[in-house]
């Protein structure tokens, strides 16, 4: 037989002078590079903790090879290459490496920016590898940090494109790194520092050089090379099969075999339960149960933590000091399965709370936003559970604000296990202290007026699963029974037919979220029928008048607006357009209503109350920066500080912000809570704008405490007696009529006449500022 099939291997270092030499090229016949920026940062950790990561098979070429298979180069690779071997299998590991190692300036597919690989080398050495590995986003030109060694030495960032620069590259950045936090530890001694942080950082740039430098020359990639005798027509059989007949072997089957020799059958576990958690339908579920045992036990949930629940696996845990110890955390086989049935009780738990129509909404595995999410649902969902009952229904509420933080900010689509596990130590914190709102939290209040609801065309993407789950929640009611319909008979239905779009050329935004909601089939075939709403809905108002129909159709998020807009005779293009700009502002108005501002629990009078109490926090703000002039100098001294500190903890959590950041004192008071809102009204600076609208301070103190305690109540969900109920209000009422009377005098002439006092006496008396000038004591106070 001939020598057709030659296994061999390369080293890390070699295979990627081949790669910028254009050595390797791709059939037309093979799919494009389509990893996402997650994968190829993974490929980078186990390349880095040296892992096996598969074989590939290459066939060494000719030039008719080339031609007949239209071959071309590694995505991002760019000039003249020399093609040698056509890659078979292995296009999307080859590609990943190119694009980390040399850095081309190309976008990442789907992308319009690019980006680059590195690799934090101080939480590397630390065995941090979860948080070793990142990347980040360019267009244009490269960002500072790539090209900054000061800068990348001083952080611990090590650019993966060093290794792929060749040369003397990879020995000038190691023995600068090491340099800088040698020249580093001189300079804080000399100054009467300790030094030893410093040292250590020394030490490691030593032996994260040494591990480089065997990762470069030792790290082996293994490869199948056929023989360019082969003909074209066996190759293609070939890679069909080896793209067909292939067997996924998992973690689960991987800690199936492992625990056999213990004596423990995890499939039978697996067959036991499987059918308790038949509701979410995926693949991954017996991986999911070990992922939230690995959660409760140690919080991470990656496949490396997962090997450490085999009974009797010791790992490395790193104490404060940086000393290594070892810990085992499952002792023996019966711990794992009680651990395993706590995970299985814990999954169908939350299943029982996301099918919930009140909380979650999820009324068919379909409609789940993101399966991925489960295990750190269950995991958190547990925690709450377990919390004294005093907390527990708060814990809850932040709970479920997160849930659906992560589902708007699609926090879930990728680097899943990493995501949860800082979800689980974020979240666990904050349902214990309220001043621990995790990052992700914040900036879904900050940007969820951004989201795009017209575009979400595609059943099953998690935003518009989220919008449905949302339209459940709110009791979408039956256009024929006027009743909430069983879960089981519901499905979500076009508002203005799925044909007319089709005649009008509106392409797939006749399936946007905006045109459709839940409805039962009968509804869907009996009422809608393929007809407009300007046939169907008068039908409705006849039979049951228009006044019921409105409140019918706002349980759909339907205005009266709206209504009115699908009303319309002839109905055009125009008009659908201007129902799905109608109806997505009311959609947006619910996501802060019952999400946002945690209205989900109240009764729809204390809801509309709620709402009350919120339009005049704002109108008091917007009344202290008038009667201020925007001048935060003439708020009381106590509470700038309280708005700086609670503005810099939203920065420091939600970067977005700096895009726009809060500079006008109108936006630094929403930091600003009821109590010190009072506190500004009667400070003396301001009260002769307030006191002909409020009357005396003692009577304004009366009606703050009223609104506080209607406002608490509510916000707290504890029990409301009818007299503070009644008091509030009657507060509400209050404080909306006299924030309704014109202010004394212009605000800015009160503002500017505020800052100034006389000095001196008789005609030589003249007016100093008592504060400097508004913008600069803008900056000042609020830096």
């Amino acid at each position: 037989m001939r020598d057709v099939q030659r296994p061999n291997h390369i080293s890390l270092g070699v295979l990627l002078s081949r790669m910028k030499e254009g050595r390797y090229v791709v059939p037309d016949f093979q799919r494009e590079f389509e990893w996402e920026p997650w994968d190829i940062r993974e490929l980078m950790r186990s390349i880095f903790l040296d892992y096996y990561i598969g074989s590939l098979l290459l066939w060494r070429s000719t030039r008719e090879h080339l031609t007949d298979l239209s071959c071309e180069p590694l995505y991002g690779f760019s000039g003249d290459g020399q093609p040698e071997y056509i890659v078979l299998d292995g296009q999307q590991r080859l590609t990943a490496m190119y694009y980390a190692f040399v850095a081309p300036r190309t976008p990442l597919p789907r992308r319009r920016r690019c980006a680059f690989y590195y690799m934090q080398v101080d939480r590397f050495m630390a065995e941090e590898y979860d948080e070793a590995f990142h990347y980040d986003w360019f267009v244009g030109e490269r960002p500072p940090i790539t090209q900054d060694r000061s800068l990348q030495y001083q952080r611990h960032i090590f650019p993966f494109a060093v290794i792929g620069s060749g040369g003397w590259e990879l020995g000038n950045w190691v023995q600068g790194y090491e340099q800088y936090w040698i020249d580093e530890a001189s300079r804080i001694a000399a100054s009467g520092g300790d030094p030893a942080e410093a040292h250590r950082h020394v030490a490691n740039a030593r032996a994260f050089g040494e591990h480089l430098r065997a990762i470069v020359e030792q790290f082996q990639i293994s490869y199948v090379e056929l023989d360019r005798s082969i003909g074209i027509d066996k190759i293609c059989d070939i890679f069909t099969q080896i793209n067909s007949r292939g067997v996924r072997l998992d973690i689960f089957d991987l800690m199936n075999a492992l625990l056999k020799p213990k004596g423990l059958q995890l499939k039978k576990l697996w067959r036991e339960a499987g059918s308790r958690l038949s509701f979410v339908d995926t693949t991954k579920m017996s991986v999911y149960i070990l992922q939230v045992m690995s959660i409760l036990r140690q919080t991470y949930c990656s496949p490396k933590y997962l090997y450490y629940l085999l009974p009797g696996a010791p790992r490395s845990v790193r104490e404060a000091d940086g000393k290594l110890r070892k810990e085992t955390l499952i002792p023996d086989v019966d711990d794992f399965e009680a651990r395993w049935h706590v995970a299985v009780a814990a999954i169908e738990r939350a299943i029982r709370a996301l099918r919930d129509p009140r909380d979650f909404g999820v009324t068919s595995s379909s409609y789940l936003p993101y399966v991925s999410i489960l295990p750190v649902f269950a995991a958190l969902l547990r925690q709450v559970d377990e919390l004294d009952p005093e907390q527990r229904l708060e814990g809850r509420r932040r709970f479920r604000l997160w849930y659906w933080a992560s589902v708007f900010t699609n926090r879930y689509s990728g680097a899943v296990e990493s995501t949860s596990a800082r979800d689980f130590q974020d979240v666990r914190a904050w349902i214990r202290d309220e001043a621990t709102e995790p990052a992700s939290v914040a900036e879904f209040k900050q940007r969820f007026r951004a989201l795009d609801l017209r575009g979400e065309v595609k059943r099953g993407t998690s935003i518009y699963n989220a919008m449905f789950n949302l339209l459940v929640i709110q009791g979408a009611r039956d256009w024929i029974s006027g009743e909430p319909p069983q879960a089981t008979d519901l499905d979500d239905h076009h508002i203005v037919p799925s044909s007319w779009g089709l005649q009008h050329a509106l392409g797939p935004l006749a399936n946007s979220i905006l045109n459709r909601t839940p409805l039962t089939a009968a509804t869907n075939r009996e009422v809608v029928r393929d007809r407009l709403p300007n046939v169907y809905l008068p039908e409705l108002i006849r039979r049951s008048g228009r006044q019921e129909i409105e409140r019918l159709m706002a349980t759909h998020f339907i205005s009266p607006a709206a209504l009115d807009i699908l009303l319309r005779t002839p109905f055009t293009p125009a008009d659908f357009e201007a129902f799905l700009t109608e109806r997505g502002q009311t959609m947006l108005t619910a996501i802060e209503d019952l999400l946002i501002q945690q209205r989900l629990d109240l009764p729809v009078a204390l809801r509309e109350l709620d709402q009350r109490i919120e339009r005049v926090e704002l109108d008091l703000r917007a009344a202290i920066d008038r009667a201020a002039g925007g001048d935060p100098g003439l708020l009381p001294p106590h509470v700038l500080p309280k708005i700086e500190d609670r503005l810099q903890r939203d920065l420091r959590k939600t970067p977005a912000l700096d895009d726009d950041p809060p500079t006008t004192l109108r936006r630094r008071l929403e930091y600003a809570d009821l109590r010190e809102l009072q506190d500004c009204v009667c400070n003396k600076g301001l009260w002769g704008e307030f006191e002909a609208r409020f009357g005396t301070k003692e009577g304004v103190a009366l009606k703050f405490n009223q609104l506080a305690d209607l406002r608490n109540g509510i916000r707290h969900s504890r029990a409301i007696s009818e007299i503070v109920r009644k008091e509030g209000e009657a507060a509400v009422l209050w404080f909306e009529q006299a924030l309704a009377k014109a202010p004394r005098t212009d605000p800015r002439q009160a503002a500017a006449q505020s800052r100034f006092r006389p000095v001196g006496n008789g005609s030589g008396a003249f007016l100093r500022a008592t504060s400097p000038d508004p913008v600069r004591a803008s900056d000042r106070d609020l830096r």
